[in-house]
């Protein structure tokens, strides 16, 4: 599939736009990295122009009724088929994810997050099939009716750095979401893992092919200029927004899709904090010493779950804890960070931390010669420090670092609290005691507003592919804690819109709010009752 290369030069990768691979019109190209080396790969991708992104717009506009229309049978049938085509190409895609991110082959990409996604697939392929995901609710009475449909626009998809299977823009939930909801999509690929992005979108081609929804439902382009960009997210095909990545870039692009109307969801940045109760670090404070440095290294560090804020009390147990965390983050750790953009970025946090005042503990350095990698760092500061200058110790980053912060007491743990900006998770660890008993009851309302997903005695990172899963929480979190990015069918509702039919005759109805139930299994709500009977 190397038809796109250009008049002389090396082979520069074409896009997919109209259903078909085809050069990009500009002559600008990129090429990823190899996080092991820190050398650049050899292929070439292209840097797409104003002309690319436009054409794939008509593209999806001239498809959106088609694609809206669709029968529930058949974007199932496209879920599916692609889950089973993209398990046929695992070797392929998970080998050329390890070399253009140097996660782990099999302990991650193969037996965790390549199942994870296939497993998102077949989900929102069997909740598009059963259809109660669209609330379809019924009032006889006033035959009004009404369920969520697609927005009649296009979704466009920024793909995110650290997930490049599960989150990817061409396979994550995202694309389950806005597909299943009956909507095109334009997928931006991210620059770290073009090659596997690619893989995957030769792979999805043919499941729409196979499925008879329309080649254009689904198109990609490697990459543009951030002007092109907010351009794309302000167009009047473009229905709604989904970003993952840095808060600075997605305020920005927030700000010119919302400032279009458009939807815009973005996964911006948190620090997911972990609260220590006196009472847990007295009876265990090894125990979770180690359990907190699991799941700040995990992938390096470079999960949006990462727990990279520690709250404790400065009591005895609290000194003993954060000595042990300190010779634990003393240890070397293999792995690699993502990019050297990630480097670049965690280098700046440590100098910002150091001249705010913290006091490093561990680590702080790159390892030269080695590859994108970056000593595991451990900074510490006062419960007073943090109250004084909040925003500058809640800056989210990747790569094994973490910053603990040591109240003088209780009361200055829950005004910390207090102060914590939005956050996807938020952690409390306590023992039975009386005393961490009281405390918690106190800290547990402050926190329950911070954050999304609220945990106890378990550290954040897993984030399970749960209809009760809640992946978002307030700003800067996410841009609307409403709405998750993980947990079908409520991921699907980022991507859907309220219709209401008034007075309506029943031929003419959508088959979910007429009389006879389609399915026989979907809820729906009738005159206030959930049933799955007919009426």
């Amino acid at each position: 599939m190397n038809d796109g290369s250009y008049d002389s030069g090396p082979v520069t990768f074409p896009v997919l736009i109209g259903g078909r691979w085809q050069p990009a019109r500009n002559h600008q190209t990129f090429q990823a990295y190899n996080p092991a080396t820190g050398q650049k790969l050899p292929e070439i991708y292209p840097v797409s122009d104003w002309e690319d992104l436009e054409k794939a717009l008509a593209e999806s506009q001239r498809v959106q009724l088609e694609v809206a229309s669709a029968p529930p049978e058949k974007i199932a049938c496209f879920l599916n088929t692609y889950a089973d085509l993209l398990e046929n190409n695992q070797e392929a895609i998970t080998t050329m994810a390890h070399l253009e991110t140097a996660l782990p082959l099999k302990s991650r990409l193969r037996s965790t997050e390549f199942p994870r996604m296939i497993n998102q697939l077949g989900q929102a392929a069997a909740a598009v099939e059963e259809r109660s995901w669209c609330q379809a609710t019924i009032d006889t009475r006033h035959n009004l009716r009404s369920k969520y449909g697609p927005l009649g626009g296009t979704v466009v998809i920024f793909s995110p750095n650290n997930f490049p299977l599960a989150f990817n823009s061409v396979a994550g939930s995202d694309l389950a979401s806005a597909v299943a909801t009956g909507n095109p999509v334009i997928c931006k690929a991210h620059p770290g893992h073009p090659g596997t992005t690619r893989l995957m979108a030769e792979v999805l081609l043919e499941a729409l092919s196979q499925s008879g929804l329309p080649l254009s439902t689904v198109q990609l382009l490697y990459h543009f200029s951030n002007e092109d960009g907010f351009r794309l997210v302000s167009h009047p095909a473009v229905a709604a927004v989904a970003f993952t990545g840095s808060r600075a870039a997605g305020l920005k692009l927030k700000a010119a899709a919302e400032g279009a109307g458009k939807l815009f969801y973005g996964e911006l940045s948190s620090l997911n904090p972990v609260f220590f109760l006196p009472g847990i670090l007295k009876e265990k404070g090894e125990a979770v010493a180690l359990e907190f440095f699991s799941s700040c290294s995990l992938g390096c560090g470079q999960f949006c779950t990462k727990p990279g804020l520690i709250v404790l009390v400065n009591d005895e147990a609290g000194r003993k804890f954060l000595w042990k965390l300190q010779q634990i983050f003393n240890q070397p750790l293999s792995g690699y960070l993502l990019s050297p953009a990630v480097l670049e970025n965690l280098k700046k946090a440590v100098d910002k931390l150091k001249a705010a005042g913290a006091t490093l503990l561990a680590g702080g350095n790159q390892i030269p010669n080695c590859g994108f990698q970056f000593q595991t760092t451990l900074f510490a500061i006062t419960g007073e420090q943090f109250l004084n200058d909040p925003e500058t110790f809640q800056q989210e980053v990747f790569g094994t670092l973490a910053l603990a912060v040591v109240a003088e007491d209780v009361e200055q743990m829950l005004k910390i609290a207090g102060s914590l900006e939005g956050n996807l998770t938020a952690s409390i660890y306590s023992s039975s005691s009386e005393q961490d008993e009281e405390i918690y009851r106190r800290l547990e309302p402050i926190l329950r507003f911070k954050a999304g997903r609220l945990l106890n005695d378990k550290m954040p990172t897993g984030v399970a592919v749960s209809p009760a899963m809640h992946h978002g929480g307030p700003f800067p979190a996410t841009g609307h804690p409403g709405f998750t990015s993980v947990g079908i069918p409520a991921a699907f509702l980022r991507f859907a819109a309220r219709h209401c039919y008034d007075n309506v005759g029943e031929d003419r109805l959508p088959q979910e709010l007429r009389a006879k139930n389609p399915t026989g299994r979907m809820w729906r709500l009738v005159d206030g009752v959930w049933t799955q009977s007919d009426f």
